[in-house]
Formats: structure tokens, C-alpha cells, sequence
């Protein structure tokens, strides 16, 4: 089993990857795992899931391996529909607006990617915000 915050590198090399091409972001390690920041707010937290302190995780257990989780804000009317389905999101059980994923071999990194530039967008100032591409229009 992995200790509690310790990331695999291959998750944490991806997210990585996506992180840094936001304006002014940066990396540091948290009380547990790893996050993202803009200024002084976290935009993205990534860490294995200590299932003993969050039972709610442990269905996510695989070959005695404890599942990676990464949070990360969404806008409030986006909440409920991203979580409603289940499995990989769920709602956090901290903070306003805050879900959880579950990471892994079934991970769509597109989608994620999506989700940290929106959760960025949410934290960063207006005017880095607007350095980012407008996100596609809804089909």
C-alpha cells in the first residue's frame, strides 16, 4: 500500500503537464498529496486517499493499492450535474463547490483537463483568467 498523500508518478506527471500551462501557477506540496495554486488559492489537490481516515474511499481500493483523489472547485450550477452519475466525481466533503475524482486506469484526462481549467478560471484573478482560450460552446 502507499502511504497516505504519495501520488503515483504517472498521475501526478499528467497532472503536472496540465497544471503549468495555466497562467502563473505553481506547485507546492499540501498537508497531504500535492496542489496547485494560483496566488494564494488551490485551484487542484491531488493525494491518495487514507481510507482509514475517509472510509468513503475505501470501495476505491485496488490490489491493496489506495485510490489517488484530486479536488478541484466547479462553478455552483455545475455541481450537481458532474456528481449526480457517481463514479469517478463526488461531491467533496469540504468546502463549497468542491468535487472529488477518483483516478485511475479509466481516467478521461481530456475531461480532467477541462476540469482544472474551469476550477482555475474559478480561483484565479479576472484578468489571468481571461488569458485562457474560451472553453468550447456546448453542443
Amino acid at each position: 500500500m502507499t502511504s497516505p498523500g504519495d501520488v503515483p508518478p504517472e498521475i501526478l506527471n499528467r497532472l503536472r503537464s496540465i497544471c503549468r500551462q495555466l497562467p502563473e501557477s505553481y506547485e507546492e506540496p499540501a498537508w497531504v498529496g500535492v496542489r496547485w495554486r494560483i496566488r494564494k488559492r488551490t485551484f487542484a489537490h491531488v493525494y491518495t486517499a487514507d481510507v482509514d481516515r475517509s472510509p468513503v474511499y475505501a470501495s476505491y481500493v485496488t490490489a491493496d493499492q489506495e485510490p489517488a483523489v484530486m479536488t478541484f472547485r466547479v462553478p455552483a450550477d455545475d455541481l450537481l450535474g458532474l456528481t449526480a452519475a457517481g463514479f469517478p466525481f463526488r461531491r467533496a466533503d469540504w468546502g463549497r463547490n468542491v468535487v472529488a475524482a477518483i483516478l485511475g486506469d479509466h481516467t478521461d484526462w481530456t475531461e480532467l483537463a477541462e476540469l482544472i481549467t474551469d476550477s482555475y478560471r474559478e480561483m484565479a484573478p479576472k484578468f489571468l483568467a481571461a488569458r485562457l482560450p474560451l472553453p468550447p460552446p456546448l453542443s
